[in-house]
């Protein structure tokens, strides 16, 4: 049968007899229908319970879709299906594919005597997650926020973070205005306020300070709108992918009557608590160092967190010991196929197997079976790594300075202190473990008898443990005797093995070791250290744990050619306030260092001062 003719004035709209227009069919993925779309080689048919729509006026051509029932039921229809009044479950084909929807009114097709094709039923669309993009690319609008909803996998009920920064953590941290990732950071007027009172003078929190100013005029300048906050990686930090928002109004604080107003903690809890008003898409959060104030703020019904970024770990059980114990089947999943050497004086191991991959480099490793090993690892390579034994420092074959280890960990701590190809050393451990007595032999020696190094320079910070005393007369080594208290004890302890082997005679050879010891130690003070350059010296920094991350880099880079460092320290005797065992300077340094060919670490676990010192350690 031919095909009709296309017709030859513009298409109107159908309507019902109720005179309401027909919507045009909704579009959806070809995956959702189960009928065969018409082709646009097939005649149109017009089905016959249309027969009594009209067409609408041509006013009504623009019709609002979404409004009714109907229009749901229409938008899981495939493409092509108009439904009827009577049946809207059982949409039928009424135009081609290609065809817009609006080109419905077509001249009914002349009767035949062929028999209608069966109309094949679609089936709804499943209806769409909530919080994801549909195939056309529309979003939910769980997804239309933006922002850190967005990039966090479009989480429905989840906020953006806007972070309102104390003063404190601007001068603890000068960096930490773009450690906050994609989130906001709001800065309050008293924070402002506060910064620019602390700029002044010498110290550490004076030149954060000065820092912090600088990073905020960088940012501010050519930014026509502050209002609408300033994005953080205008500097170059990538990481920083929020924006930073400034106090650019006065704001009416409603806090509680018992709260003075004039005080600044009491100001900014007020900024949190207007900017939770103020925008209620954001989870306003405050961060402080400061734990009243947390407390002050967790008591108004706002959220408030300590500044954790600075830490290198979140649990100090987690620091590197540089011990590993082997397991009791290291040597059936490890001794095929082992090569050995001797090679100055030492032996080594080049062994295979899975263990191999969490080595680190000069890490030591022990076995205690029947085959013990005692070695320390030298290259590691995939899953193959290269041990080299020890030298035996228990034996008084081997002792330094008259000293010789009582343990294995001290044995690891004289290999590392006496080993010139190791430039950095950390000892950590209780109280009468023996670093700073292990430090001060391996630096005698090597100072004394072998000229591997000029002199010893100590140095430690100077945080009392009780009440400062005042000012201390004398000159800069005279001024830091008072704090190197320990430096004498073990001074004794090392000159009294001398003297009872009967190799200075008596009192008198005592008392001129002495004085060539203390001419060959040195005492200086951190504040005098910046700009100095240390050449083939011995340098043992004792109490590392009360330095910050920055005074620690401070102290290291002064090294110069043919220098050794040794930090010496206990983690859980921190004096600096605002320092934790996460975020000292001696934990940062132990981690920033390990597997560096060129430094060890060795976690100290038995004191040996005494008995008593070792039971109060215990129970105290």
């Amino acid at each position: 049968m031919p095909l009709p003719k296309m017709p030859t004035r513009p298409a109107a709209i159908l309507s019902f007899p109720t005179g309401e227009p027909a919507r045009p069919a909704a579009r959806t993925k070809k995956s959702d229908t189960a009928a065969p779309q018409a082709s646009s080689s097939l005649p149109l048919e017009v089905q016959p319970e249309l027969s009594g729509i009209q067409a609408a006026p041509a006013k009504t051509s623009r019709t609002r879709a979404g409004k009714s029932a109907s229009v749901k039921t229409a938008a899981a229809a495939p493409v092509g299906v108009l439904l009827t009044p009577d049946a809207p479950s059982a949409p039928q084909p009424v135009a081609a594919a290609s065809a817009p929807a609006s080109l419905a009114a077509v001249p009914a097709a002349e009767p035949s005597d062929a028999p209608r094709a069966p109309q094949a039923r679609s089936t709804p669309a499943p209806a769409e997650p909530v919080g994801k993009a549909t195939a056309a690319g529309r979003k939910t609008p769980a997804a239309k926020q933006g922002g850190a909803t967005a990039r966090t996998k479009a989480k429905g009920s989840q906020k953006t973070k806007m972070f309102v920064l104390d003063t404190n953590v601007l001068l603890h941290d000068p960096s930490s205005l773009f450690r906050f990732e994609e989130h906001d950071v709001f800065l309050p007027m008293m924070t402002l306020e506060e910064l620019d009172n602390q700029k002044k003078g010498m110290s550490e929190v004076a030149r954060n300070a000065r820092q912090v100013s600088r990073s905020l005029d960088m940012l501010v300048s050519d930014v026509d709108d502050i209002e609408n906050g300033i994005a953080l990686n205008k500097l170059g930090s990538r990481e920083a992918l929020g924006r930073l928002r400034l106090q650019t109004t006065l704001v009416e604080t409603v806090l509680p009557a018992s709260l003075p107003i004039g005080k600044a903690d009491n100001q900014i809890l007020g900024v949190v608590r207007s900017l939770q008003d103020q925008y209620p898409d954001h989870d306003v959060v405050l961060v402080s160092k400061d734990i009243n104030m947390r407390v002050k703020a967790r008591a108004l019904s706002l959220q408030a967190e300590d500044y954790f970024n600075d830490q290198v770990l979140e649990d100090s059980d987690l620091l590197y010991t540089g011990i590993l114990q082997l397991p009791n089947d290291f040597w059936d999943k490890h001794g095929k196929g082992i090569e050995s050497w001797q090679q100055g004086g030492s032996t080594f191991y080049r062994i295979t197997g899975p263990l191999c991959t969490q080595f680190a480099i000069n890490q030591f490793v022990y076995f205690e079976g029947s085959m013990p090993l005692y070695a320390q690892v030298k290259e590691v390579i995939g899953k193959t790594a290269v041990l080299q034994t020890l030298r035996d420092h228990t034996h008084s074959k081997n002792n330094v300075w008259g000293i010789t280890a009582r343990n294995r960990e001290q044995n690891f701590a004289l290999n590392l202190l006496m080993n010139p190809d190791c430039d950095f050393v950390s000892l950590l451990g209780q109280a009468g473990t023996g670093k700073t007595l292990l430090a001060l032999a391996a630096g005698l020696t090597q100072v004394l008898e072998t000229k591997r190094y000029t002199e010893i320079i100590m140095t430690r910070v100077t945080v009392p443990v009780g009440e400062d005393i005042g000012f201390l007369p004398g000159s800069e080594e005279e001024k830091m005797l008072p704090w190197m208290g320990a430096l004498e004890d073990n001074l004794d302890v090392l000159n009294m093995g001398e003297s009872d082997s009967g190799n200075h005679g008596g009192d008198w050879g005592r008392a001129a070791t002495m004085d060539l010891i203390r001419s060959r130690v040195k005492v200086k003070s951190l504040n005098f250290m910046r700009g100095r350059t240390f050449l083939n010296k011995f340098l043992i920094i004792d109490e590392a744990q009360n330095l910050t991350p920055k005074q620690m880099k401070t102290l290291v880079t002064r090294a110069g050619p043919g220098t050794k460092v040794i930090c010496l320290g206990n983690i859980a005797q921190i004096d600096t306030p605002y320092l934790t065992e996460g975020s000292s300077g001696l934990t940062y340094v132990v981690d920033r260092f390990k597997g560096w060919a060129h430094s060890g670490h060795v976690t100290l676990q038995r004191g040996e001062r005494s008995r008593l010192a070792d039971h109060a350690a215990e129970i105290l």
